[in-house]
């Protein structure tokens, strides 16, 4: 036996010891993938749900909430800062999901969800009021697509047919 043939040998042992490892590899590299995007898609659930939680925990901010939509600029001081800071939270979680979704960790089904509901919270007045204020906070590229949604207009389906007459009164 030359040592052409060794060579030959050992490279023909490389591969079949080599090709095992690389299909392992891979397998890794996609569950590591499939893990990332859960724990991402749940500390964005995690974090709206949290977020929805502060509207159901108060009264007094649900009313402001519900004023803001209506109109931002009506606020007073303390109540604007409350609407801003809760709409900032939002929009950013909504941000984190928007980016999540073009890295392809977060699925198109899951995104429309979330763009549905952004475009119902962006066709109310006061909440087109604050946009104005704080696109500025945003990526380029996420306001954009905010921009978007607002050019679309429409109605907000979410708070139709509610008596908001009554929100004062808490």
């Amino acid at each position: 036996m030359n040592w052409e043939m060794v060579a030959a040998i050992g490279q023909m042992a490389a591969v079949v010891v080599g090709i095992p490892s690389l299909i392992y590899l891979a397998t890794q590299i996609r569950e590591q993938t499939r893990e990332r995007r859960n724990a991402a898609i749940r500390s964005l659930a995690a974090s709206w749900d949290e977020l929805m939680k502060s509207l159901n925990d108060s009264a007094e901010f649900a009313a402001i909430y519900l004023r803001g939509l209506q109109s931002f600029s009506s606020l007073d001081s303390v109540s604007k800062v409350r609407f801003s800071v809760y709409l900032g939270r939002s929009l950013r979680n909504l941000e984190g999901m928007y980016f999540h979704r073009r890295d392809g960790i977060l699925g198109d089904a899951s995104w429309a969800e979330m763009e549905r509901i952004l475009g119902d919270v962006l066709a109310n007045p006061g909440t087109r009021e604050w946009w104005v204020t704080r696109r500025h906070w945003y990526t380029d590229e996420f306001a954009a697509m905010v921009d978007r949604i607002v050019a679309k207009g429409g109605q907000s389906k979410a708070y139709a047919g509610y008596d908001l007459s009554d929100i004062a009164k808490v």
